[in-house]
């Protein structure tokens, strides 16, 4: 996976609390055990009408937030079912941070896993960056997660928390086979100490 130290982009603002795995994906998308695809169908029905057609209001669709990387939402993003597609349609999206006061556990660490950082800062803080990203293209938020910071376009920062753990494989580009390669040396030298103790194994 990518590795994610500081991201400087285009913010869309989502003010809706509890948008839910099914209004990121919805579960007719669902079939797929690939990554990638899924951006096309991210938030489809809010998106879409039902003849395929854009809905302009929608944020995604409007010019300025088209290329969006990053998303300021409302309380409790990605709550509802633990799907996993949820965080691959975001990415095949584009969309590498999500900063809101809350989100579901699972969704959460679900987007660790794929490279999403998720950004948790109080209310005032989420109320200042959704202003920010209100502007449009000219307002540039930036992400730095090894400081562990979040600046507007007025240059007003923001620091978050983040499990070192998870801050280490972000910033290493590091998923759970990544993380198994990182102890190739350990386990070959057990295979070949386990084929000497067990040879009929």
């Amino acid at each position: 996976m990518d590795k994610f130290t500081t991201l400087t982009g285009v913010a869309a603002p989502m003010p809706l609390v509890n948008i839910d795995t099914d209004m990121i994906i919805p579960k007719q998308f669902l079939k797929t055990i690939q990554r990638s695809g899924l951006g096309k169908n991210l938030f489809d029905e809010m998106r879409y009408t039902q003849d395929g057609a854009e809905i302009p209001e929608f944020v995604l669709n409007q010019p300025a937030y088209r290329k969006s990387e990053i998303i300021v939402a409302g309380d409790n993003f990605g709550c509802g079912s633990s799907r996993e597609h949820a965080p691959w349609a975001l990415l095949d999206f584009g969309i590498r941070c999500v900063i809101s006061t809350s989100f579901a556990d699972i969704f959460f660490n679900n987007c660790f896993k794929n490279g999403i950082l998720p950004v948790v800062l109080p209310q005032d803080a989420v109320d200042h960056l959704m202003d920010d990203a209100r502007k449009g293209a000219n307002a540039r938020i930036t992400v730095d997660l090894e400081t562990q910071t979040v600046t507007a376009s007025d240059g007003k920062t923001f620091a978050f928390e983040v499990d070192a753990f998870k801050k280490h494989c972000l910033l290493n580009g590091l998923d759970d086979i990544g993380l198994t390669l990182e102890k190739t040396s350990a386990i070959d030298a057990f295979e070949a100490k386990n084929a000497v103790l067990r040879p009929w194994g």
